[in-house]
């Protein structure tokens, strides 16, 4: 009888742990890119260099520059070695 049992639940015993792995495996996979850190974004002068003035940007192209004001002001650039502001950020 002991063994009967076994031999009927051990198929729907591994199904279940298939299951189960597939779903932890995918939640994992979805929840590695919002942990990233946003990045500094920097004003730019007359002159091209960054000021002081930090703004939360990201990095990742999209659609919307990132800029002091959320959707209106000046736009925040990445701060290079040489304190220039080239690369315009977008927002997060």
């Amino acid at each position: 009888m002991k063994k009967l049992f076994i031999k009927n639940m051990a198929p729907i015993a591994v199904a279940v742990l298939g299951i189960s792995g597939a779903f932890v495996t995918t939640s994992m996979q979805s929840a590695s890119k919002s942990d990233a850190p946003p990045k500094i974004g920097y004003l730019a002068n007359a002159q091209g260099k960054c000021t002081d003035t930090a703004v939360n940007c990201d990095d990742t192209p999209s659609a919307f520059l990132c800029r002091l004001g959320i959707t209106s002001g000046p736009v925040a650039y990445n701060k290079d070695a040489q304190n220039n502001c080239v690369q315009p950020l977008y927002r997060p």
